[in-house]
Order: structure tokens, then sequence, then C-alpha cells
């Protein structure tokens, strides 16, 4: 079967509560207006991610569903080039009066931003 190359693959992603609760407990971290970065280094895995984008940030699906779509996309992008381990992003800010776009687009600037900070 063949994978598409254009998504982010499980291996890749943080699946269990003790791997979050454990990049959480790590204090290596980079903040910005609208999202966190918890890092977790490692030797043996490659750059894994988790996400925690909570209803009381984002309280439409579809809103919270765009941030992780966009987060995601990103560091696919970014993965190879980031250091080894395991990160946790969070949406920090309240983002319930934005639009979409704008939402998208705020976004992306930041973790391409914060992403820069792992390489």
């Amino acid at each position: 079967m063949m994978r598409n190359c254009a998504t982010l693959p499980p291996e890749s992603r943080l699946h269990r509560p003790e791997e979050f609760a454990a990049v959480l407990k790590k204090r290596s971290s980079a903040k910005g207006r609208l999202l966190t970065i918890s890092w977790l280094p490692s030797q043996i895995s490659p750059a894994r991610l988790g996400l925690v984008v909570g209803k009381r940030q984002a309280p439409l699906a579809v809103t919270r569903n765009a941030v992780k779509r966009v987060v995601r996309e990103a560091f696919r992008l970014e993965r190879t080039k980031l250091k080894l381990g395991d990160y946790v992003v969070r949406l920090q800010a309240n983002v319930r009066n934005l639009s979409l776009i704008e939402l998208k687009r705020m976004v992306r600037l930041e973790i391409d931003t914060l992403l820069g900070q792992f390489r």
C-alpha cells in the first residue's frame, strides 16, 4: 500500500496521554501570542507532534480543526529540519472573534516562527 507523502504519518504524532504528560512536564518551550510549543529532546525518535486545542480557547469545532490542520502542515514541512524529540503545541489565546482566514494566517506565521527556534 502506498502512503501519501503529503500527510503527517502516524509515527510522527504523539498518541498516548503519558507521552503528552512527559513533554508538558519538561519546561523547554517557546511562547508566542497564540501558541506555546513544549519540547522534550530525544536521541532515538524523529520529531513527533502532539496538539492541544481546547474548547475554552476555540469553542467551535471548525475553528479547532482549522488550527490543528495549519499546525500539522507546518510541522510536516519542517519535521526533517527540527531537533529530534517530541513537540506539543498548545493554543493559549482565545480565538473566538477571529475569522477563519485571519486565524489561519496568524497561526501559520506564528508556528513557522516558533518552529524556527527548534532548528
